[in-house]
């Protein structure tokens, strides 16, 4: 048998013939999503013992969180952004039953409701025609009516993933105004055509249904007693210093659907408007958020655990930051030694905010063990 240093080094960590994600993948727009195959390779080269845990404290879209399930491992997911907890849920709950009926009703009841109480999001008129507001005003409406948890959540992420098509903001990866010809008659059309893409999506898994635990929460504020149990395995790619903006990609996202933004913004880990304010952050604040991180995985971690993180280069102010030096680091002060740390190009096709900005066109994927003490 292959002992572990082999097996990883017969992975082709570029995943050249890589297959087509699957549908459940597709349900809601995500930026940097981490894709299936990594978290799949890690799951097949490395041991999770019987009655722990596979962690991810930045969940995001739920792709790690899948990957175990596909397994019939249990799992957990910590995220401070609302939005990626709402993906993450539906994409690893059981089938809603009903969803497409229950839709059709709420559609049906929401065309008839011409006087739905108005949004006071800030800037609306800006981003959204008076008549297409009220099409998705109606909808909530009707929408969180309902009381059933993995249908509400379904009908709500459907919404979701509607509201940059319908607005004026130019595409999920470009912030800026563009006049759009949409009108509420397509809002609600394309709502149900959402429904119907998640639920088939939904009904295409064919994986046991084990638990999945997604918790809404800053991770670097977590405790140990806020996890469900032991841990594992961490698998896990955090956000970036002064790259992705996930709260401003999801900005009109959550305060349609009644979060703030604003709130995520001020905690999120790399938001790059944490880099140019007065007292702006450097590549100190993510040594200090890395330790929080390892200052939690160290206590829930099974001795001899792995963790394994993947991570990109950033750039603040002119210099490149290579991040995975940093994590390498903190995870040494914490007893963890580097099992194997492989570069990996990114694909061109995963776009985001402000990639260019940050220059990221490689990850690093490092694979660290803790130690016995």
């Amino acid at each position: 048998m292959l002992d572990l240093q082999s097996r990883i080094a017969r992975i082709d960590w570029s995943f050249a013939d890589r297959q087509h994600a699957p549908a459940i993948e597709a349900i809601h727009p995500y930026p940097a999503k981490f894709i299936g195959d990594i978290p799949r390779a890690l799951l097949d080269v490395l041991p999770v013992p019987v009655n722990t845990f596979v962690f991810d404290p930045f969940v995001g879209s739920g792709t790690t969180l899948l990957e175990a399930q596909r397994r019939g491992i249990p799992s957990v997911g910590v995220d401070l952004n609302p939005i990626a907890c709402l993906i993450s849920r539906v994409k690893t709950a059981k089938n809603p039953v009903g969803l497409l009926d229950n839709a059709e009703l709420v559609n049906a009841a929401a065309q008839k409701n011409i006087s739905p109480t108005r949004s006071s999001i800030s800037n609306i008129d800006h981003w959204f025609k008076r008549d297409v507001q009220l099409a998705i005003s109606a909808l909530l409406e009707e929408i969180n009516g309902i009381h059933t948890g993995e249908i509400l959540d379904a009908l709500r992420l459907a919404l979701s993933s509607i509201l940059v098509r319908v607005s004026n903001q130019d595409s999920d990866t470009r912030y800026a105004y563009v006049e759009k010809e949409v009108s509420k008659e397509d809002v609600f059309e394309q709502f149900i055509a959402a429904v119907k893409k998640l639920n088939k999506a939904l009904l295409a898994r064919n994986w046991p249904q084990s638990s999945v635990t997604v918790i809404e929460a800053n991770t670097l504020r977590l405790k140990p007693e806020d996890l469900p149990g032991r841990i594992g395995l961490v698998i896990t790619s955090p956000p970036y210093p002064n790259a992705y903006e996930y709260w401003l990609y999801h900005k009109y996202r959550m305060w349609w659907l009644g979060y703030d933004p604003l709130a995520v913004k001020e905690q999120e880990i790399g938001a790059r408007a944490h880099f140019f304010k007065r007292k702006c952050h450097t590549e100190e604040n993510f040594w200090e958020q890395m330790r929080s991180t390892f200052d939690l995985i160290d206590q829930v971690l099974v001795k001899r655990g792995y963790a394994c993180f993947v991570i990109g280069r950033s750039k603040i102010h002119g210099r490149i930051i290579n991040n995975a030096d940093i994590i390498q680091a903190v995870a040494g002060e914490h007893g963890f030694g580097v099992v194997s740390r492989v570069e990996r190009v990114i694909s061109s096709s995963r776009k985001s905010f402000n990639l260019a900005h940050a220059n990221i066109k490689t990850e690093t994927v490092l694979i660290m063990q803790k130690n016995e003490a």
